[in-house]
């Protein structure tokens, strides 16, 4: 029977590979059972952000030391780029083994690679199908049946350059935009919504061109999309609870309506055995394998009726302010930092929320 694992690993570079090297070698992780590698490296989380690739190459590099090629090549390596103010750098290493754990149902996870998306498809509806396509995929790598035992589904998509633009434009085809920055927020949102349709959030005729990226009343709670410059197609990996896996591990998930609104995420700790008043305690603190969430700044300018000046930064991106700004909160909850927080949640919660997944060990 599958018993997932799931490890968290800090980094001091985005080269750093060598707390998973070890624990490979100490016999923790088994590198055959590697299903994907979730990153937080410090570049700027933008279109130069070339941490994510540098990360990338080198954790591919490690695999290839204890992997055949194809088998490095099939890990889903997600790197999410920026760890403003105080979120720590560290890789999220998900893994599956067979062996007899505590019954289910337990953590599931699985994984699914999309064929390269053409440049002419990014941010239209023709993405959000594939995503929903992958999504179904890795659903069944899980074996996970219902759309409601999904919990959380973390994607990496590509974005444009000017290279694939003119590329693009060279056979005859046009894009959806031309704004390389832009494009990130328009890939995040097209698989934003493709997690929906996958999920049946919103029926897949809901998802036309003219509300991808701009009807922000159309969202997924599940959804967690981070778009890089290192692919052109979708790396997919969904998280959810299933009886056909054991092992300790278990996942809920919340949605924060913005992003101090850490009371639902309390909720998720709370139904995961971890209810605490406060901050979480040490002893409860050690039982938290791992916190995922999105950030954004919201639209409006507004949080709770006060004006926040993230979108009129014109030094600092507002996904950087976001990221910062809600890791901080949730921080202050959980007592840590070493939290995974994904800036632009276009499609994904509310405008200026985001959902959140928090994995556990389940109590004895």
């Amino acid at each position: 029977m599958p018993v997932a694992r799931v490890h968290r690993i800090s980094a001091t570079a985005p080269d750093d590979v060598s707390g998973i090297e070890a624990a490979i070698a100490n016999g923790t992780m088994a590198p055959e059972g590697i299903l994907a590698i979730f990153g937080k490296t410090e570049g700027n989380g933008l279109v130069n952000d070339f941490s994510r690739g540098f990360a990338v190459q080198s954790l591919r590099l490690m695999l290839e030391r204890h992997l055949d090629t194809d088998s490095a090549a099939a890990v889903c390596t997600v790197m999410s780029g920026g760890t403003e103010g105080g979120m720590a750098p560290h890789w999220l290493v998900l893994e599956r083994h067979e062996g007899e754990g505590m019954p289910g149902p337990a953590l599931a996870i699985g994984r699914a690679h999309t064929p390269d998306l053409p440049a002419e498809h990014l941010g239209r509806p023709e993405q959000a199908a594939q995503v929903a396509e992958g999504v179904s995929a890795a659903m069944r790598d899980a074996g996970i049946d219902s759309a409601d035992d999904v919990h959380f589904v973390q994607i990496k998509c590509p974005l444009l350059t000017a290279q694939r633009i003119s590329e693009a434009e060279a056979r005859g085809a046009g894009v959806a935009i031309r704004d390389t920055l832009k494009s990130m927020g328009a890939s995040r949102a097209a698989s934003a919504l493709g997690v929906g349709i996958a999920l049946g959030e919103f029926p897949a005729d809901a998802v036309s061109a003219g509300r991808i990226n701009t009807d922000t009343s159309l969202w997924s709670g599940r959804a967690s999309t981070s778009s890089g410059i290192e692919l052109l197609n979708h790396e997919i990996v969904v998280l959810g609870m299933s009886n056909a896996w054991s092992g300790p591990l278990a996942v809920d998930h919340a949605v924060m309506a913005d992003g101090i609104d850490i009371e639902p995420v309390r909720g998720a700790l709370a139904r995961l055995g971890l209810e605490s008043p406060g901050q979480l305690p040490p002893e409860m603190r050690g039982r938290l394998v791992a916190l995922l969430s999105k950030a954004e700044a919201s639209k409006s300018a507004r949080l709770r009726e006060y004006r926040h000046t993230m979108n009129d930064d014109s030094d600092i991106s507002s996904t950087r302010h976001a990221r910062a700004f809600v890791a901080g909160a949730l921080g202050s909850l959980v007592g840590h930092a070493e939290i995974f927080v994904s800036g632009g949640a276009e499609h994904q919660g509310p405008d200026g929320g985001g959902p959140c997944a928090v994995i556990a060990e389940r109590a004895q």
